[in-house]
């Protein structure tokens, strides 16, 4: 299904933008918080993450989850902002990575909304996904495994994916020695719950997207996409059904973490730009997954 995106009357200002952003990582990671201890954390469900290690670690030595959150993501964002770009890397993780423990430590006391572990599991998927999806959106992180993943990546030349799917499954492969088999299958399901929610919320299903972008600003939208998302470009030939005027449409196949910031670059660059934006079922080739 192809969705069309009009075009807005007036682009948002870098301030209202900015504000927006931070509004979407607060709300982001609090909701993760409060799904975790509603939800995953009663429920003995370690789905991946720090969050995954800290339920494991409070169950086997009763640290509060908080506690570990911290003394794991702060190190990790200290090395994310050493290793992966200074401050324009850590200006919106930090928030992410400070407030998130913060909401876990103040809801800490909460009664669970299930001692079911499937309804944890399910709902506490939707609940991750759905804050990490508003988190995303604003182009930021809550810090955790995905840091040591873009570490790992740097450094060794290992895929984004692979990284995060092998620390995630070490953690849900610990729980089943520490719990039982059974909340580790619980924990798989709550994983691949969050991953879909992030999906919906991010630009619904599918790995990648494929933009189609007709503008009159044609070279200037080009170059945005090539040296500001760094994606490539493929210009294709057309001719309008109605005009009959001959105009470029410029495809990009982008990651779905980019979409947002597709939309945006090419609103700043052509208001007037019509924007198509389609699932990629499978995409091989330089820069995705093979």
């Amino acid at each position: 299904m192809m969705v069309a995106l009009q075009k807005r009357r007036e682009p948002l200002s870098p301030r209202t933008l900015f504000l927006l952003n931070i509004g979407l990582i607060f709300t982001g990671s609090a909701i993760v918080a409060i799904a975790y201890n509603l939800f995953l954390l009663p429920n003995r469900i370690a789905s991946g993450g720090v969050s995954g290690f800290a339920t494991i670690i409070y169950d086997v030595f009763a640290i509060l989850p908080a506690i570990t959150l911290w003394s794991l993501n702060i190190p990790l964002f200290l090395l994310g902002l050493l290793l992966l770009g200074g401050l324009k890397y850590g200006a919106k993780t930090i928030i992410g990575t400070l407030f998130l423990p913060f909401v876990v430590y103040l809801t800490q006391d909460w009664s669970p909304a299930t001692t079911d572990p499937l309804l944890g599991a399910i709902f506490g998927g939707i609940g991750v996904g759905l804050g990490l999806g508003l988190v995303f959106r604003a182009h930021a992180s809550t810090g955790g495994t995905d840091l040591a993943a873009q570490i790992i990546n740097k450094y060794t030349g290992a895929s984004l994916g692979a990284c995060v799917f092998v620390m995630d499954g070490l953690i849900v492969l610990t729980s089943a020695f520490v719990f039982s088999l059974e909340y580790a299958l619980y924990a798989l399901i709550s994983l691949f719950i969050t991953g879909k929610t992030i999906d919906l919320v991010q630009t619904g299903l599918g790995y990648a997207k494929i933009a189609l972008v007709i503008s009159e600003k044609e070279e200037q939208v080009r170059s945005a996409i090539l040296y500001e998302i760094d994606r490539g470009v493929t210009r294709l030939d057309a001719q309008g059904g109605y005009t009959d005027k001959k105009r470029p449409v410029l495809m990009c196949v982008v990651d779905r973490h980019e979409v947002t910031k597709l939309k945006q670059v090419v609103e700043h660059v052509d208001p007037a730009a019509f924007v198509i934006v389609t699932n990629a079922t499978e995409v091989l080739g330089e820069g995705f997954k093979t």
